[in-house]
């Protein structure tokens, strides 16, 4: 394993003159310091509005982080949970999708979707993620030289998700397209209009393969969703499609991520790709701190439900609050040496998949896949490499690189 080279720490300048919904920020720049500083100086931070867009609270702690995750009557996902929506004036699908509901209408929409991401129900899909995974893995290192982030690391996740969705192999690469630009951009700052032609060609896949499933359920999720009534009631169509979004998204983005970043973080630290391949760091610790390290979902947005006095600091009704799950996973007051990279650390209380009521739906199946990848490497991988210049995907809702070429050799 090689070292690689890192991004530039943000230069010294007033917390108020950092702009953490620039995308370009996150991209460009390591922001650990940034984090340290709030955390000691101002963890329940007002960053002011600029360039047309509102201000809001930034949450840097964990603690606080957890406080505000934990309580969805005091801080509502309803208007939105993404900063750059929650900025434009709200989301659309609030209060029909998942992720932006709470209360009732959420309790009961979460309760149907549980038993397909259950580990019983994923046997299957699980299984398939291991096969897919060491094919995939083996083939790469035959080639010698690949970008581990477009060749592999994309198609483990997307695969998984899409056999729960009942996505056809002949769509998966139009799916990849469009989820890869819904939410960032590889190439520089995502343009308004290119993350809503992508949001949409997901909408508009998802409208028609719904309709198909309403003609002729299968054993799908999305089938699923066709023909479940909750609180009484079947959903909506819209309600259907969103939800189906919202799989897709958070099923494939986030995931592929920690994949690249973990095969990163092994490229630059050799005693803890020893540790690994000798099995002093067992896998599900390692699948842990990949997760922590990572961090692929920045943050989690919130409104506040009701004036509230949060570190200190008077919240209004109505204010946009953002807890940085970035920083959380760095904070020293929970985690020991929080900035070292250590495959057997414990115990772990990562935020990675957030916490309370919107605790991610499939950390499961997150888990399984990262443990498949990092399986796969163990046994095939015998070293790697930086093969080219990496690069970072441009948002501020995910963090992790869009390219991350390396030559693999294979183990003998």
């Amino acid at each position: 394993m090689t070292a690689m080279t890192s991004r530039p720490a943000l230069g010294t300048s007033t917390l108020e003159d950092v702009d953490l919904a620039d995308p370009l920020l996150h991209a460009r720049h390591d922001l650990g310091a940034h984090w340290r500083r709030l955390r000691e100086e101002e963890p329940v931070h007002w960053q002011p509005p600029r360039a047309g867009r509102p201000g809001f609270w930034v949450i840097s702690r964990y603690d606080d982080v957890m406080s505000v995750l934990a309580d969805s009557a005091a801080f509502t996902s309803e208007h939105g949970n993404v900063l750059d929506t929650l900025l434009a004036g709200g989301d659309s699908a609030a209060g029909k999708m998942l992720a932006v509901t709470d209360g009732r209408p959420h309790k009961a929409l979460r309760s149907a979707l549980l038993k397909p991401f259950s580990p019983r129900a994923l046997d299957v899909v699980v299984d398939s993620v291991r096969r897919g995974t060491r094919a995939l893995v083996a083939e790469a290192v035959g080639r010698g030289t690949v970008d581990f982030a477009t060749e592999v690391a994309a198609h483990i996740p997307l695969a998984a998700i899409c056999d729960l969705l009942g996505v056809p192999v002949s769509d998966r690469r139009h799916i990849i397209d469009l989820t890869s630009s819904a939410l960032s951009s590889p190439d520089g700052v995502p343009t308004e209009e290119a993350t809503w032609a992508s949001r949409n060609g997901l909408l508009l896949y998802f409208s028609e393969l719904a309709g198909s499933r309403k003609e002729k359920p299968l054993d799908d999720v999305v089938s699923l969703l066709v023909t479940r009534e909750i609180d009484g009631r079947p959903l909506t169509h819209e309600e259907i499609v969103f939800n189906c979004y919202s799989i897709i998204m958070g099923g494939h983005e986030t995931t592929r991520f920690a994949m690249i970043g973990g095969l990163r973080a092994l490229m630059e630290r050799p005693d803890q790709w020893e540790a690994l391949v000798s099995g002093k760091a067992a896998l599900a610790p390692a699948v842990e701190e990949v997760l922590r390290w990572t961090t692929p979902a920045l943050h989690a947005g919130r409104t506040a439900a009701q004036d509230v006095v949060l570190g200190g600091q008077f919240v209004e009704e109505g204010d946009v609050v953002t807890t940085w799950m970035s920083s959380a996973n760095r904070d020293e007051r929970i985690f020991d040496r929080p900035d070292e990279f250590d495959l057997a650390r414990t115990p772990n209380k990562h935020v990675s998949f957030a916490y309370g009521p919107h605790f991610c739906l499939g950390a499961f199946l997150a888990r399984a896949e990262l443990t498949a990848l990092l399986e796969s490497l163990i046994e095939l991988v015998g070293h790697a490499e930086p093969a080219g210049e990496e690069s970072y995907v441009y948002s501020n809702f995910l963090s992790g690189l869009s390219s991350l070429p390396v030559a693999l050799r294979p183990r003998t």
